[in-house]
């Protein structure tokens, strides 16, 4: 097999026959030379003396595709996630940090209690602390001691116990307090800013030399984090949004031509919107911010409505609040503002539909009754549900089994339904975005029943854009039938 370093030591590359790529992790042992190694504390585990294999074998990978052609190259792999033979702590050694970033989610205080837990039950580690406020909280604020017994019952709550901030990024600050504050290992909960953040700061620890372990757990609530099969707490919000869509529904269905619009996050990637639709079958149109529409005209939203409510009397509009935002006029546009963390502020896209719809049928002399319906920080404030909660154990506890392990620069994600450790720059290169060529958006068009909004030309023009040298390999197409992709 060879192997060819990254340029920025974000990843490592192996390749082997037959087409095999692994897009391998950072290791401390890769800048700190005679590291000691220590055994697992788990084979004297009571809890792991039930498993047949305690270890993931080192040389085990996660593909990244599962559909591929028989005579095609095996593709990239990804490192799986698990506990090793061999950790490069000592249990007693071991000062741990939490730190919590950006927006909320379902599963935050989840995965702050199973990384504490898990730290604590399986390789007995008793320093672990809380960053407060984010990034900014490495240097500007207290810290929380974070025990088994002050996490017990944080899960049945919504947020996050360690409070939230977005940008406060000073990389220098937040590396000195970790060496001054004694800290190595830094478990990092965030979205694709918070993972470039956690890149650099990793990066900063290796130029220092610094034993310090520098972990991310992936944190989005419109799942548009790349790679991943879907982000946690993204379950729990499109069951938190039928509440709302149903809500639109039973005011629709008892009013004379009546209309209910919901109103989902989903800045630049529309699956909350998709898959809510999908999931709850009472909408008859959904919008996203990567399928074009417009209003007016032959094909466009008004005749589309006008034809719902001839036909059925009532209807149901989901619309993601990045959706249409070419649409609204330049005097609303605002110049571009930007929040800390670097996404554009949008307009309220629901009440400007709701707004165009009103006057649409006013000068149609046509009688309407809509109700606008705005969920959208209700659905990210609540705790996560039972599968959430599952699967934030699963990302915890492996991103735990990895930084004992001696990895760093990583992400703890699933991939085809397996723990894996991916490199950072992999998880920043870019936004998960529905691709409106794939068989899931035709699913909901099916469902729906509601047009495409695109003509001949657009199809033509959306295809070429997302259309992959190989849809099998390198495409949505393999992996479409994945909640979240």
């Amino acid at each position: 097999m060879g192997t060819e370093q990254d340029i920025n030591h974000q990843m490592k590359v192996v390749t082997g026959d037959s087409g095999y790529v692994l897009e391998d992790v950072p290791h401390l042992a890769d800048y700190i030379p005679d590291l000691p190694t220590y055994p697992n504390p788990l084979r004297s585990n009571p809890a792991y003396s039930v498993v047949k294999q305690y270890f993931v074998d080192m040389d085990d990978t996660v593909p990244q595709k599962v559909v591929v052609h028989k005579d095609g190259p095996r593709g990239v792999h990804f490192r799986r996630a698990g506990p090793r033979q061999k950790v490069y702590f000592d249990s007693d050694e071991v000062h741990a940090c939490i730190v919590t970033c950006g927006g909320l989610c379902p599963g935050l205080n989840t995965v702050i209690r199973e990384i504490v837990c898990g730290l604590f039950h399986m390789y007995g580690v008793t320093k672990v602390i809380g960053i407060d406020g984010g990034y900014r909280g490495f240097y500007s604020k207290n810290t929380i001691p974070l025990t088994p017994k002050v996490v017990n019952d944080i899960h049945k709550r919504g947020g996050t116990i360690l409070g939230t901030s977005r940008g406060g990024h000073d990389t220098m600050k937040i590396v000195d307090s970790i060496q001054d504050r004694g800290i190595n290992q830094v478990y990092i909960i965030g979205g694709d800013g918070t993972q470039k953040g956690a890149a650099v700061i990793y990066e900063e620890c290796r130029q220092r030399g610094l034993k310090v372990v520098v972990a991310g757990i992936p944190k989005t609530i419109d799942n548009d984090i790349p790679v991943i099969d879907r982000s946690f707490g993204f379950d729990t919000a499109v069951e938190e949004a039928q509440r709302a869509i149903n809500a639109a529904h039973v005011e629709a269905e008892s009013a004379e031509n009546g209309l209910g619009v919901v109103k989902l996050m989903g800045r630049y990637s529309g699956f909350i919107a998709m898959y809510a639709t999908l999931a709850s079958r009472d909408v008859d149109c959904c919008l996203i911010p990567e399928s074009p529409f417009y209003l007016g005209g032959e094909g466009g939203l008004f005749e589309y409505v006008e034809k719902r409510l001839k036909e059925n009397g009532h209807m149901v509009i989901v619309i993601a609040e990045g959706a249409g935002q070419e649409l609204l006029s330049q005097s609303l546009q605002s110049a571009n503002e930007q929040d800390a963390s670097g996404n554009r502020l949008l307009q309220d896209v629901g009440l400007w539909i709701s707004q165009s719809i009103k006057d649409h049928f006013k000068q149609r002399k046509i009688a309407i009754t809509l109700k606008y319906i705005d969920p959208t920080y209700m659905i990210r404030a609540i705790p996560s549900n039972a599968a959430d909660n599952v699967y934030c154990t699963l990302l915890a506890q492996s991103c735990v089994h990895g930084a004992m392990a001696g990895f760093t620069g990583y992400t703890s994600g699933l991939v085809n339904g397996r723990q894996t450790y991916i490199p950072f720059n992999r998880i920043n290169e870019r936004q998960n975005k529905v691709v409106i060529t794939d068989r899931m958006w035709a699913r909901l068009l099916s469902s729906t029943n509601q047009p495409s909004f695109l003509g001949p030309k657009d199809v033509i023009e959306v295809r070429k854009e997302e259309q992959p040298p190989n849809q099998l390999l390198d495409g949505e197409n393999g992996k479409d039938d994945k909640p979240g992709n």
